[in-house]
C-alpha cells in the first residue's frame, strides 16, 4: 500500500521571514506580476491551505520572495486514519457502556 501524501503550505512564515505581516502588503506585489486577486482570497492565500494553486500565482510568489518552491511546500506524509479497538465482548474500547439506542418506528398517535 503505497503511503498518502500531503504538504505543509509555509506562506505566512515565509512572509514574516522577509519583515512581511499583512497580507494587504501581498496584493500590490502580486498586482505588479500581473496576478489580479481580491484582499479575501490573497488573505485566504496567506492563511489557509491552498487545495488548487495556480501555477501563475505560484511563480508570481517564488519571484516575490526570492525562495525555492520547497520553501514554499515541504511535502509530508499524511496521518493514517486508525481503526477503532474492540474488545473480546465486541464493544468498542474508550467508549465505555454508553451504546446508541436503536430507533424505535412506531404507528400514528390515537
Amino acid at each position: 500500500m503505497t503511503a498518502k501524501l500531503d504538504y505543509t503550505w509555509r506562506l505566512r512564515e515565509i512572509m514574516a521571514e522577509q519583515g512581511m505581516f499583512t497580507t494587504a502588503a501581498l496584493q500590490p506585489m502580486l498586482a505588479e506580476r500581473g496576478v489580479k486577486l481580491s484582499t479575501s482570497q490573497v488573505y485566504r492565500l496567506v492563511t489557509e491551505k491552498p487545495e488548487r494553486l495556480s501555477l501563475k500565482v505560484l511563480m508570481a510568489l517564488l519571484d516575490i520572495f526570492g525562495c525555492p518552491m520547497d520553501d514554499l511546500i515541504r511535502p509530508t506524509a499524511a496521518a493514517r486514519a486508525t481503526r477503532s479497538k474492540r474488545t473480546a465482548d465486541g464493544t468498542e474500547a474508550g467508549i465505555g457502556t454508553f451504546r446508541p439506542k436503536r430507533a424505535r418506528i412506531t404507528g400514528p398517535e390515537k
